[in-house]
C-alpha cells in the first residue's frame, strides 16, 4: 500500500533491494532503513530474519510502513523523524538509504510535501552529505551502509566522503533507466548546468557500498 504523497517503490528501490540480497547478514541482524517510504526495503530485510527499524520524516510514510508490515505479518519498528535523529546513539549491522538525490532548481529552498522524497537542493546532495557525515557512527564494526543515488548527484563525492570517514567504500551496482517524470520536468535545466549531456537520454542510478572495518 502506498498512500498519496508517499514515495512508491521504483527502479532505485529495486536496485537497492538487489544489493541487499547480496549481503550476508548475521543472525538476527540489526538493520536500519532510513527514508523508508512505503517500507518496501524494511520488509525485504525483515523477511530475512533481521530486526528492522524504519525511519521517515513523513507521517504518511510512517503510517504506510506500519500498515504494510502488519499486512505482511512482519514485526518492524517504525519511527518518525528527520534522518538518523530517532535512532541517535544506536548502532546497526546494516543501514539502507534511498534518500532524495535529484538536483533541483530554486537555490537553497527546502522541499515540501511529496517533493521531499526526491528534491535535494541545487547539487542533489542536501541529504547525501549528511548521510556521509553521520552514517559511520551508526555502524557496528563490520557494519555496512548501502546507499542508492543518481549519477546526477556525484557518486564519487559520496565514495570519497565515506572513505575519509574511515569506511571502505565503492560503487557496486549501476543501472541506466529512462528519465522519470521528475528528471523530465527539469531536463533542460539539468542540461544547462552540465549535469546531463545533450546526448544523454537515460539517467544512471548507482549503489554505493561502504563498510566499517572490524
Amino acid at each position: 500500500m502506498v498512500l498519496p504523497g508517499v514515495y512508491a517503490p521504483q527502479e532505485d528501490t529495486a536496485l537497492l533491494a538487489g544489493a541487499l540480497s547480496d549481503e550476508s547478514l548475521p543472525p538476527a541482524a540489526s538493520v536500519l532503513d532510513v527514508g523508508t517510504g512505503s517500507g518496501a526495503l524494511a520488509l525485504t530485510a525483515a523477511r530475512r530474519g533481521a530486526r528492522v527499524t524504519a525511519v521517515d520524516v513523513s507521517w504518511r510514510a510512517v503510517c504506510a510502513a506500519r500498515v504494510n508490515a502488519a499486512r505482511a505479518g512482519l514485526r518492524i519498528r517504525v519511527r518518525h523523524g528527520n534522518l538518523f535523529t530517532p535512532v541517535r546513539g544506536e548502532t546497526f549491522d546494516l543501514v539502507l538509504a534511498n534518500p532524495p538525490y535529484v538536483p533541483a532548481p530554486g537555490g537553497g529552498r527546502r522541499p515540501r510535501g511529496a517533493a521531499r522524497a526526491w528534491d535535494a537542493g541545487h547539487d542533489g546532495r542536501l541529504v547525501l552529505d549528511r548521510i556521509c557525515r553521520e552514517a559511520p557512527d551508526l555502524l557496528r564494526p563490520g557494519g555496512v551502509l548501502l546507499l542508492v543515488q543518481s549519477a546526477l548527484s556525484d557518486p564519487e563525492r559520496t565514495v570519497t566522503q565515506l572513505r575519509e570517514a574511515g569506511l571502505k567504500a565503492a560503487v557496486t551496482r549501476r543501472q541506466r533507466i529512462a528519465f522519470g517524470p521528475v528528471v523530465r520536468g527539469r531536463e533542460r535545466w539539468l542540461r544547462q548546468r552540465g549535469l546531463l549531456s545533450l546526448a544523454e537520454k537515460e539517467e544512471e542510478l548507482v549503489v554505493v557500498r561502504a563498510e566499517l572495518p572490524v
